[in-house]
């Protein structure tokens, strides 16, 4: 039986993972950075510019969603350590998406590397 770690070791064979130090670089030239966390990962802290649709989601996201029709496009996607990441850019590979990265280390790495961060702020109730 596989595991989780079995399947992304297995998808990391196949996907083309960037650099922290290069990953600047993959974003500038992208069309699309997608944060696969979960939403509410993703509402404490994201990479600027990046588009959230959760891994649950993705395959379904992408099928029914006009924007993501261009299986041209540059996407760069991350995750909180590269894992989910992983699974999804190998899901959208399989897809027909060609050009497809993803972020070595994820936004752990991004951030301990002192990357910018967008945080939202919550309103205040006071």
């Amino acid at each position: 039986m596989k595991t989780a770690h079995d399947l992304v070791e297995a998808a990391k064979k196949e996907i083309q993972e960037v650099p922290l130090d290069k990953a600047e670089d993959a974003i500038k030239s992208a069309d699309l950075l997608l944060d696969v966390r979960d939403a509410d990962e993703y509402r404490t802290g994201h990479i600027p510019g990046a588009v959230n649709v959760s891994r649950g989601m993705l395959e379904f996201k992408f099928t029914n969603d006009p924007a993501f029709e261009n299986r041209d496009m540059n996407i760069v996607c991350y995750c909180k350590t590269s894992g989910r990441a992983a699974l999804s850019a190998k899901a959208l590979k399989d897809m027909g998406y060609v050009h497809v990265q993803s972020i070595t280390g994820g936004f752990d790495a991004w951030q301990e590397a002192g990357k910018p961060v967008v945080k939202p702020e919550l309103p205040s109730f006071e």
